[in-house]
């Protein structure tokens, strides 16, 4: 059923070498070969997801120029990694690396691992200048204020080829907001400050485009949703999930179920009809609809959709970055909130949760499909999908607006399983130890501004956030087993100023 695509197939990295003329054409022609074979082997190793194309060596200012041009204009490529390979005098690179647009990543390597020590003459040397020609490159790279990621070491190094792979994800993440479209299915919740946002400066800075649609639009493609195919669904829910007896055929609350799953088909079909990535609800404008959509909207999340709720679309577009990012490795992504805490000292843990919509992609278990009251929103008792993420390591990430940019705050956590039973807790939840300790996480995070909604991942790890972060060129505080209270405040007084000038008059 799911049509959205998180793969990274459809991605490609572009592989340049930096040259020059100087040389001779001996000399270049080994220059290509190497450069091949470093870019092949980057593209076969397990951890790095999305194709490497190799280019030819690049030589002079116009022919640079012209890759960077051309790279931008391929929606297929999602950024560019470039090696000097010998010395390629940088200001030939000033106008390729002023007019490119896609993220870029200095591979600092070289052809071989070890020096051949009794074979080195200085036809080998002219060969291998990556040691100094990476340094003229980094130097115009800092000139020009280009951001970018630095790796160095080795291709057949794991640790080298993790940080690309890591590099591409988030690469991908930044390609997949820019194609993103948003639907709000009404307004935020009233009140409520920080689900409020800039969504033009959005449009600007991610690429995202958020606009707005009647709930009943919605509704409408809902009560359309044919017999057959809320039959289907329904066959499909009975397979996948331990369906409680009410709700299965013949059970009493049955049609409660083929609602949800009408639900599912009318939100579904309106998504893919629009071409939207994400979306939001709000149980403050439900319109014609008899239920809040709970268990379409756990499923679509699990899929790949970003949601937000209460109308908060920049959680929205982290869910569906975070499960671009993370495609094709265990775990997942959700809408999460910090609801409630366990403070027995030394014992501190966060439960979280939201009213029904937590992605089912955060367990392994087979969820359980239950019907409660919601004693909220003022509609039929809805569908859900009941769970607790499995234990292990994950990141919770916010987005808020802070008038003159968007901040991004990530806190490292450690979900754990439930200390008991929660029979009375009928939704999606998650448990978890934040680091370095619960006091420090929380009072950074409150420090911070940061929002209540996030997304929780169990796929990739901080290090993805610090890339996409540094792409987009948006602010990144991150509370991890190193922070320390006085060490975050002074971080957030110095971002202040930097972020302010940085942004120029």
């Amino acid at each position: 059923m799911p049509t959205l695509s998180t793969s990274l197939d459809q991605y490609e990295v572009w592989f340049v070498t930096g040259s020059q003329n100087l040389y001779g054409e001996e000399t270049l022609r080994q220059v290509a070969e190497q450069s091949q074979k470093i870019a092949e082997e980057l593209g076969a190793a397990s951890d790095v997801p999305v194709k490497v194309v190799w280019k030819p060596v690049l030589k002079d200012s116009d022919s640079i120029r012209r890759l960077a041009l051309d790279a931008n204009a391929a929606d297929e490529v999602i950024g560019v990694v470039a090696w000097m390979h010998t010395f390629s005098p940088a200001k030939m690179w000033i106008a390729g690396l002023d007019a490119l647009r896609k993220p870029l990543l200095h591979l600092h390597t070289q052809a071989n691992v070890a020096l051949p020590w009794g074979e080195i003459d200085f036809d080998f040397m002219n060969l291998n200048q990556a040691a100094h020609g990476d340094r003229e490159f980094g130097y115009i790279q800092t000139r020009l204020g280009v951001a970018r990621r630095t790796v160095v070491g080795h291709v057949s190094n794991p640790a080298v080829t993790a940080q690309v792979g890591t590099w591409q994800r988030a690469a991908a993440g930044w390609a997949a907001t820019h194609s993103l479209k948003l639907a709000r299915f009404g307004d935020n919740m009233r009140y409520v400050a920080v689900t409020e946002g800039d969504k033009t400066e959005a449009e600007l800075r991610f690429g995202v485009q958020v606009n707005t649609w009647g709930v009943n639009e919605l509704a409408d493609a809902v009560h359309a949703a044919s017999a057959a195919s809320i039959d289907d669904l329904v066959a499909e829910y009975e397979e996948l999930y331990d369906v409680v007896p009410e709700l299965r055929r013949g059970g009493e609350r049955h049609e409660s179920l083929r609602y949800g799953a009408a639900i599912e088909v009318g939100l579904r079909s309106f998504l893919e009809e629009g071409g939207f990535g994400a979306f939001t609800t709000s149980f403050e404008d439900l319109g014609a609809l008899r239920q809040l959509p709970g268990l379409a909207v756990q499923r679509l999340m699990a899929d790949g959709y970003g949601f937000g709720a209460e109308g908060d679309w920049k959680t929205a577009v982290l869910v569906r970055t975070a499960n671009v990012m993370g495609s094709g490795l265990p775990g997942g992504a959700s809408l999460m909130e910090d609801y409630t805490y366990h403070l027995t000292p030394g014992e501190e843990k966060i439960l979280g949760a939201h009213m029904l919509e937590v992605s089912p992609s955060l367990t392994t278990s087979k969820p359980s499909l239950e019907i409660h009251p919601l004693g909220i929103g003022g509609r039929e008792d809805p569908v859900r999908l009941v769970f607790t993420a499995d234990a292990g390591p994950a990141v919770v990430v916010a987005m808020s607006d802070m008038r003159d940019r968007f901040r991004l705050v990530a806190n490292v956590v450690e979900n754990v399983p439930l200390d008991e039973p929660m029979p009375n807790l009928p939704v999606g939840r998650a448990v978890w130890k934040p680091a370095p300790d619960f006091a420090t996480s929380a009072a950074a995070w409150l420090t911070a501004g940061a929002a209540h909604h996030t997304v929780m991942t169990t796929a990739v790890g901080i290090d993805v956030f610090r890339d996409f972060a540094e792409i987009a060129g948006v602010e990144l505080l991150v509370i991890d087993e190193e922070t320390t209270l006085g060490g975050f405040q002074r971080e957030v007084r110095w971002n202040a100023a930097y972020h302010r000038l940085a942004q120029g008059i």
